[in-house]
């Protein structure tokens, strides 16, 4: 026992010390340790300086997600005053409204033509979110596959969540320790700044929802107590239990560390 847990701590320390840059931060160190001086400080004034820059950093992320809260209902209190407004923002949208579907931009059809919804959309490597090609003007929108594009329900949210854009760009620039920034919507668009281009699984399929994500349903829904009840008799094998389990998965993806959940078969 001794011997093996003496290669099994070698072989850690050894792994440790591979990726965790201990060796090179130790040589940096020895660079740098003839300039080095050990000076005195107020452990008191320290933390209380730490402490100041704690709140003011924290203070910039709650403002960040005030504006980002207060934007959409403002949007929605000036375009839905009255019935006559509410269709006439529909025809307009139902008409002649566009958006930047993260799916199809750049994309162009046979004659060469950016395809709708798919117009040009710059992206650039960006050192901030990990070189992804990004664009730090705009957000785009994603959709679940099975979510249509063009829905009225679709266009009339993301028209409204437009306004967003300068608050997600006006954030970043105050306060550029922030990453990704999003908003989710009931109907199933998830608009996503700095705009990316969205790509597909191997089929071809977006199955991304924002409405699955565990910070959505948590925000959307209260606790919840869930028996599922699961007929295992012979009238449900093949393809009937196979959809019966796929139903099961997805309703237990649905659920947070507040839920409880039994199944019963």
């Amino acid at each position: 026992v001794k011997s093996w847990a003496d290669a099994f701590g070698g072989e850690l320390y050894s792994i440790v010390t591979k990726y965790s840059g201990s060796l090179l931060l130790q040589k940096k160190y020895k660079d740098v340790e003839p300039t080095l001086k050990i000076k005195e400080v107020d452990g008191l004034e320290l933390v209380k300086k730490f402490s100041e820059q704690m709140e003011s950093m924290l203070q910039r992320k709650v403002e960040a997600v005030e504006d980002f809260l207060a934007q959409p209902n403002a949007c929605c209190t000036g375009n839905c005053l009255t019935l006559s407004c509410c269709l006439s923002l529909f025809h307009c949208l139902h008409q002649q409204f566009d958006y930047y579907n993260s799916f199809l931009i750049n994309e162009k059809d046979e004659n060469d033509n950016y395809v709708e919804l798919g117009d040009e959309f710059i992206l650039e490597p960006n050192e901030h979110f990990n070189n992804l090609l990004v664009n730090t003007t705009y957000s785009d929108i994603q959709l679940p596959t099975n979510v249509y594009n063009k829905d009225p329900d679709i266009l009339n949210g993301v028209y409204m969540s437009e306004a967003l854009n300068p608050i997600f760009v006006d954030n970043f620039e105050r306060d550029p320790t922030l990453t990704w920034q999003y908003f989710g919507s009931s109907t199933g668009f998830f608009r996503l700044y700095p705009g990316i281009k969205w790509l597909p699984d191997e089929n071809g399929v977006i199955s991304f929802d924002c409405r699955n994500r565990g910070w959505y349903i948590q925000a959307a829904t209260s606790p919840k107590d869930i028996v599922i009840i699961v007929d295992v008799s012979g009238s449900m094998k093949g393809l009937r239990m196979t959809i019966a389990k796929h139903t099961i998965i997805t309703i237990l993806d649905t659920l947070g560390e507040n839920d409880f959940v039994n199944i019963i078969a």
